[in-house]
């Protein structure tokens, strides 16, 4: 069973950790996890096994900004012009679901969820994409209406740019629908709901390989232990092609910065900028900023962590000139994280071989869609 570059097993790890496992989920992160408690709601005497390679489920579930939002208007609009308008808006309605189902299964408490309203900033080079947002605001609204149930979610908040202290920006959009999370919170009550369920999860255990057979699933793990199961739910998102190189999902690596302390900081909410690809938050009186990799789009296509000087010195000199002019700013912390990204956002959900689904390609939207692509993952196996 073991391979001689491996330690061996004892009795009791065999035992215990790897004697009859009925479905093993390789990705313990937003997807992995709530694939599992689902599956394990589902059927109680299902034995469950999470790995990850990481010491902690890092590739994006514990280093996103905490957004939870499901569509900014030039984003919407964006995908409207590629994809039929049945296809944008079941998607954005899953992502809607997807958000009500993780508040649900976790507790706002439990997220630290706040609903301070998701907004997007334009600045005078942003006039033609302005309009037409403002154009298709009422289409938009009618829409998000259908799915959300709440009316003019999307608004002009212009009056609001004062109490930003905000340069250079001319116009504010806001959805009042969405918000924002603890993204280390709501992985610690993810985990916790896990192992109070008896859920296995092991870190810094990856798959290395897997075949079908008649017998069940044989997988080689990274460290070279050999296992057989009957089923497995691959849920590595931005990972994914390091077991399936032919799978239409790429790494797409976000760079992201935190500030030390503001005193009064007037920031509060989500906000996006130039169709998304920059954002920002409030955190701890601090903030958060990321995004920009489409200066580098290449090079930002890769999943190795890390950042650049190119982004780093955009995002610097945004956050100095346009969101906290006239201030002085340190910064803390830098860090990135790796998404998974493909032609369409629509993530892969499907068996790819007898006994074995994927659940990947969040497009960025891990924390709206994340509970409920597990959810479908599983129900592929159950």
């Amino acid at each position: 069973m073991i391979k001689t570059n491996a330690p061996e097993l004892s009795y009791w790890e065999a035992t215990q950790f790897f004697k009859g496992i009925d479905l093993l989920i390789v990705g313990s992160g937003i997807v992995g996890l709530n694939a599992a408690i689902f599956a394990k709601e589902k059927a109680p005497n299902l034995q469950i096994l999470l790995i990850d390679r990481g010491a902690l489920p890092s590739g994006a579930s514990t280093r996103n900004a905490g957004f939870a939002c499901f569509g900014s208007p030039t984003e919407i609009l964006d995908d409207l012009k590629e994809q039929s308008e049945s296809e944008v808006f079941e998607l954005v309605a899953k992502r809607w679901k997807g958000l009500a189902r993780l508040r649900e299964r976790l507790g706002d408490e439990g997220i630290a969820y706040k609903e301070w309203g998701g907004f997007e900033l334009f600045r005078k080079e942003d006039q033609e994409a302005y309009e037409e947002c403002q154009e298709k605001m009422p289409f938009l609204n009618r829409e998000m209406a259908k799915i959300t149930g709440r009316k003019a979610i999307y608004q002009n908040v212009d009056q609001q740019l004062p109490q930003f202290g905000f340069k250079g920006v001319e116009k504010l959009m806001v959805n009042k629908a969405e918000g924002q999370i603890d993204t280390g919170k709501m992985m610690k009550s993810l985990i916790a709901k896990a192992r109070k369920l008896e859920i296995e999860i092991i870190n810094g255990l990856g798959l290395d390989s897997f075949q079908s057979g008649a017998g069940g699933i044989d997988l080689v793990l990274d460290n070279g232990w050999e296992l057989r199961v009957p089923k497995v739910l691959i849920a590595t998102n931005g990972f994914a092609r390091q077991l399936l190189p032919e799978l239409e999902v790429l790494p797409a690596r976000n760079q992201v910065l935190m500030t030390k302390p503001i005193p009064d900081l007037a920031i509060k909410g989500t906000f996006h900028y130039d169709r998304g690809y920059y954002y920002f938050r409030n955190i701890d009186s601090r903030i958060l900023f990321g995004g920009g990799r489409n200066l580098a789009p290449k090079v930002e296509q890769t999943n190795t962590f890390g950042t650049t000087s190119l982004i780093q010195e955009e995002l610097l000199k945004l956050l100095e000139e346009m969101i906290c002019p006239n201030q002085k700013i340190e910064i803390e912390q830098w860090w990135s994280g790796i998404l998974g990204v493909g032609s369409t956002k629509k993530p892969i959900v499907k068996e790819v071989e007898p006994g074995v689904v994927v659940a990947v390609r969040m497009g960025g939207m891990g924390i709206a869609i994340g509970s409920l692509v597990g959810e479908e993952g599983v129900q592929l196996l159950l």
